[in-house]
């Protein structure tokens, strides 16, 4: 697949930490409850810690108390793509960046979150990085 954003593997290697690495670029998960905006409320834009691409608003973050953070959904439709993943032994819909192609999480649905879209997109603290709304 082609993204706007190409890099080969070593130059991603040089320019993301290891554990970064490990999840945005092998599709790697962060361990629950540990990540820098799982109960972040500030206001402002998700990027993608690899390309600075705009994902996710924190309008549109949720408290699911699942470890990770939750949106009900992208900035826009195209800021990411959607792949089935079968690595657990069951189908899942894998996020990624559609900018990089790098790997931010999972999108699942019916949960019964009280949500607009009725989607949580389970997204890796490591994947992201929160721009902050400036005040007035």
């Amino acid at each position: 697949m082609s993204y706007p954003v190409e890099k080969s593997s070593e130059q991603w290697r040089e320019q993301l930490s290891p554990q970064e690495y490990a999840i945005l670029r092998e599709a790697g998960t962060e361990r629950p409850f540990v990540g820098e905006y799982t109960d972040t409320t500030t206001a402002g834009v998700y990027r993608c810690r690899a390309c600075d691409y705009e994902l996710f608003r924190s309008q549109e973050k949720f408290e699911s108390h699942c470890g990770w953070p939750s949106f009900f959904a992208p900035m826009a439709e195209g800021r990411v793509e959607y792949l089935e993943d079968n690595s657990l032994g069951r189908t899942r819909t894998e996020v990624r960046c559609a900018n990089c192609g790098s790997h931010l999480g999972h999108v699942f649905a019916g949960e019964g979150y009280p949500t607009p879209t009725d989607q949580r997109y389970c997204i890796n603290s490591i994947c992201l990085t929160l721009e902050p709304t400036e005040a007035d």
